[in-house]
């Protein structure tokens, strides 16, 4: 069975976070926040903060506050 192909706006666990590397991960966020990502290692609970102060969530696959 292949692996689920991860696709940007989408949802993905906390187990399969920790699986994924930056590239990966960057290929999750919309364009229009994918400058402002930091790394996996600059995302505390799956989430990171954007220029106006609100957090991407990759749990959520959306804006923490929405």
């Amino acid at each position: 069975m292949e692996p689920r192909r991860h696709r940007a706006g989408k949802a993905i666990t906390p187990e399969q976070f920790d699986e994924l590397d930056d590239d990966a991960l960057a290929r999750l966020i919309p364009r229009a926040y994918r400058e402002y990502f930091p790394g996996k290692e600059g995302c505390v609970n799956g989430h990171f903060y954007l220029h106006d102060g609100s957090a991407w969530s990759f749990f959520k696959a959306g804006l923490l506050d929405e």
